[in-house]
């Protein structure tokens, strides 16, 4: 054992030593001196649309039929070889077949379409130094939105990633798997709306993902606003594929290995495939990373307040010399530690992740096939946010006659290390779809009839939450009331001193929550030609849905019984609705130049004793005045039903754990000026509507040769009747202009009425903030709009080998948040005490294949942010990826990946501890990865 702990530790170091060098060497130098880019990536080689710098005209490509099901799900296969040369020169393809491309699901031989799609295939993931789907989504353009996450150590969805594109929230982006609903994530976003949790799906699987980053609920229904993801996965392989790969973060923490197996193969009338992935990463904590190992203002470790008079008995704190590792002094009469926060605080989840995929189609004759697959992951995830504390009421001491309130938080020493206190997040996901396809008899129509099922469950423990009997052992029974104060006598001594292993065990316990929601379609759809026009066939698609949600969030029983230390009663929330939905879409030739699309759709969700129905439209235009150049625009219609979690949410109580109380702050109240805690009450509002939502794209796509294309695209999304609970930071903004200014109009009386404070002449804490109500109400509107733009060059350098490179930029122009028709409007672009979104987003990748050689450096370049005082704005930052392959024979291959190049992390003091803006970048510096992939067959 130990020597194979040496040997290990020896691996190490050699890697280290000889790979990250040289991989530093290589790589930074293009890093420093490389152009930020965005991201534009041509299709995936096996569905190749017109030559490049051929942007064909409509009907003019003699494009053979294809038997194509619902939007994504599978695309026709380009017959023959590959249409480039040796020489990567492009030749023309007489004979191409036409593709689904999400935005549309009748077929067609091109892949622009009247609204942008960007494209980033499983190739392209992995050569950009991704660690997973989430990375190479959230690093798209388009994503403009700040999110909490698995990676920003936050305390709503540790174990779940989520996309906000165009900063119009999670909730308004619609992820599909091969262009089919899934399961949303459990547990609500930011305790709110519900969300598609992007974090388990393996990368081994995906073949591309599609991102239309417009309207399309006359497409797809409901929560196609923002725009759509569209994650297709691989149904074909020849042999098996086996890879293995294993790293670290260079400032420490973030071990990880990850394992993945793929195959497939066709035997006469079968194709299948499959997929697996393994993985195990350690947790990176807090006290990793130097700029926040210590938490200077310090934390309470042990105190005891005098309310009346505000002042800390002093204890001394002798007791507590071998805690915190030693760090425990006593300023201002209270023992206090830097050693808190940092020791309890993961900024990276651990996890341990099993996930797998398998796919088989049957062809039943020529045109006839069945279809079946299924994905399903178990999940183990664990973070730590903060340690467990104890405060106890406000209380008459009788040993002192003083009114008083203690305070005590515990160590890692005292509870059994840090990792005890870690809540742990057990989940299982699985989707499921079964179908028939074929061609309506004597027609060229096909069809294709569907079943898809999806379920989530999640159980969530948290470690430890202090039963109702530390109150007991702390301050004793209850000996009557005083002034409306409760009377105990203490015995100080217990509080002075750490508590024993076999006392925390006996006054901690684990809270249980299980979580599960689940998501089923019957589909039926069909394309084909209605009738020929004189510059080509006029297309149908028509969609029929039949399909049901459900959530439902369980807690601990425990909660209501009195066994838990200062919790509040929970009951069980969840609902669920039914929809329905018919659709249909034209694609009409107008001239040999000009084609146009019309799309329409039926939705009725059924849900808490009523109905919602909603017609929404598309219309697209493309011109292609010469085969070059592509002009296109579109207008859409959209529609969110409302979210389950706003519909059924029972009374739930949370906090904010870092947030400004301004009135309180204003009137002296003590902590009021800091970023604490802010506790809340929400529940379900059942009489909630739809939103709804418009939205435009203008642009040009322009080739004016094989190796190189432009395009260019403008954007505006307009959303009216939002569901939006009201946001704290505002509300408690609104409240404190509303008190100071003396305003009594209808806006300010309902923000008054929304706030909870101890009244102005109570004997102790005056003003202080108790609770805020944020339930949800129909009575937001937002409007944005930006400018997108991506070129992607190919050139050869002859011996020297082969370059690609790509830049793309997207720029919000304009961003406005309205929370009723009485209040004001929001400047969230611009006001950067309001949104922490960025304002522009640039990516970029050069990539130089020679010989058996690859190597890609991808950049990002975030425009700036407000900082976390929300006092001015951080200055852009950019992270540089680089990674390097060699194929070592036909069969074997091994490659290194270097995440953040450059070793920075991005700083922000601007509001003290942690020192970086959680949220928008991570703090991790410089990772790296090594890996050998092998093929059999």
């Amino acid at each position: 054992m130990v020597k194979n702990t040496v040997f290990k530790r020896r691996s190490a170091s050699i890697c280290k030593r000889l790979l990250l060098p040289f991989a530093i060497v290589v790589l930074t130098p293009l890093a420093q001196y490389a152009q930020a880019a965005d991201d534009y990536i041509a299709p995936a080689a096996d569905d190749v649309a017109p030559a490049a710098g051929d942007i064909a005209p409509p009907g003019g490509n003699n494009a053979a039929d294809a038997v194509v099901p619902a939007a994504g799900t599978t695309s026709a296969k380009q017959t023959g070889k590959d249409n480039k040369t040796s020489e990567g020169t492009a030749v023309p393809d007489q004979n191409l077949q036409r593709i689904t491309v999400t935005g549309s699901r009748i077929p067609r031989a091109q892949t622009e379409g009247p609204s942008p799609v960007t494209v980033i295939t499983g190739e392209e993931m992995a050569a950009r130094g991704f660690r997973n789907v989430y990375d190479a989504l959230a690093s798209q353009t388009q994503n403009t939105g700040m999110t909490q996450g698995e990676d920003y150590g936050n305390t709503w969805q540790p174990a779940a990633n989520a996309l906000n594109l165009r900063g119009l929230g999670p909730n308004h982006t619609l992820v599909l798997i091969n262009g089919r609903r899934i399961a949303d994530y459990p547990s609500p976003y930011d305790g709110s709306v519900n969300f598609t949790n992007i974090a388990n799906i393996p990368s081994v699987i995906i073949d591309r993902i599609e991102i239309l980053s417009s309207g399309a609920s006359a497409i797809y229904g409901s929560d196609a606003i923002a725009g759509v993801v569209n994650i297709i996965l691989k149904n074909k392989a020849q042999g098996v594929d086996v890879n293995l790969r294993g790293g670290t973060s260079e400032r420490g923490g973030g071990n990880n290995q990850r394992l993945q197996i793929s195959g497939g193969g066709s035997w006469d009338t079968f194709d299948g495939f499959f997929g697996f992935e393994a993985l195990k990463r350690d947790p990176i904590w807090a006290s990793d990373r130097g700029i926040m190992d210590s938490y200077p203002s310090g934390t309470t470790v042990s105190s005891r307040q005098n309310l009346l008079t505000g002042q800390y008995l002093n204890p001394g704190c002798q007791g507590f010399g071998g805690v915190f590792g030693g760090h425990v002094s006593s300023p201002k009469g209270k023992c206090i530690t830097d050693q808190y926060y940092n020791n309890y605080w993961t900024v990276q989840s651990q996890k341990e992740d099993y996930d797998g995929y398998a796919s088989g189609t049957w062809h039943l004759n020529d045109t006839a096939k069945a279809f079946a697959n299924i994905l399903f992951g178990f999940d183990h995830t664990q973070n730590n946010t903060r340690g467990p504390s104890f405060t106890s009421p406000d209380f008459y001491n009788a040993n002192t006659g003083n009114i008083e309130r203690w305070q005590r938080y515990f160590s890692p020493e005292e509870i059994g290390g840090r990792e005890s206190n870690n809540s742990m997040y057990d989940e299982t996901t699985w989707t499921g779809t079964v179908g028939y396809g074929d061609k309506f008899a004597n027609t060229n129509w096909d069809y294709e009839l569907a079943y898809t099922r999806s379920e989530y469950a999640s159980d969530r423990k948290t470690h430890y939450q202090l039963l109702s009997g530390i109150k007991d052992y702390y301050l004793g029974p209850q000996m009557g009331e005083q002034d409306g104060y409760p009377v105990y006598a203490p015995d100080a001594s217990r509080f002075d001193r750490p508590l024993t292993s076999k006392e925390w065990n006996k006054y901690s316990g684990v809270l249980d929550q299980e979580s599960k929601s689940m998501s089923q379609t019957y589909s039926f759809t069909t394309n084909g030609d209605v009738f020929e026009l004189p510059a080509g066939p006029v297309g149908f698609a028509g969609v029929a849905e039949f399909g049901k949600q459900s959530y439902f969030i369980t807690p601990d029983n425990h909660l209501s019984d009195g066994s838990f230390y200062n919790t509040t009663p929970s009951s069980r929330s969840g609902g669920s609705r039914d929809r329905y939905a018919l659709g249909g879409e034209f694609s009409v030739p107008v001239t040999e130049t000009v084609l146009a699309s019309l799309a329409g759709r039926w939705d009725q969700y059924k849900f808490s004793g009523r109905s919602e129905e909603d017609i929404t439209y598309n219309t697209g235009l493309e011109w292609r005045p010469v085969k070059s150049l592509l002009v296109r625009g579109s207008y859409s219609t959209s529609f969110r039903a409302p979210d389950l979690n706003y519909l059924y949410q029972s009374d739930t109580y949370g906090y904010y754990p870092a947030q400004k109380d301004y009135y309180g702050c204003a009137k002296g109240v003590d902590g009021a000026c800091d970023q604490g805690r802010v506790d809340y009450v929400q529940s379900g509002t059942p009489d909630l509507k739809s939103e709804h939502g418009k939205s435009w794209d203008y642009g040009i796509v322009y080739s004016p040769s094989s190796n190189i294309d432009f395009s260019t695209d403008f954007w505006r999304v307009e959303i009216s009747d939002l569901l939006t609970t009201v946001d704290v930071n505002r509300l408690l903004q609104d409240e404190y202009q509303c008190r100071t200014s003396g305003d009594t109009g209808s806006y300010c009386q309902g923000v008054l009425s929304q706030v909870q404070r101890n009244p102005a002449g109570s004997t102790v804490d005056p003003n202080k903030l108790q609770t805020v109500h944020i339930n949800a109400i129909n009575a937001a509107s937002e409007r944005a709009s930006g400018l997108d733009f991506k070129t992607n060059a190919r050139w050869s350098a002859g011996n020297w080998g082969d370059f690609s490179s790509m830049i793309g930029y997207s720029l919000v122009l304009s961003h406005y948040y309205k929370e009723s028709d009485d209040a004001p409007t929001i400047n969230l672009r611009d006001d950067y005490t309001q949104s922490w979104d960025w304002r522009s987003k640039v990516n970029g990748s050069l990539t130089w294949n020679y010989r058996d050689y690859t190597s890609t450096l991808f950049v990002t370049r975030y425009g700036s942010v407000a900082n976390a005082a929300g006092s001015g704005r951080l200055t852009p930052w950019a992270v540089f990826n680089g990674s390097v392959r060699y194929q070592v024979t036909p069969r074997a291959s091994v490659g290194l990946t270097v995440n953040n190049l450059l070793n920075k992390i991005k700083k922000d003091d601007s509001a003290g501890w942690p020192y970086y803006p959680t949220g928008n970048y991570d703090p991790y510096g410089r990772m790296w990865w090594l890996d050998i992939s092998y093929h059999f067959g």
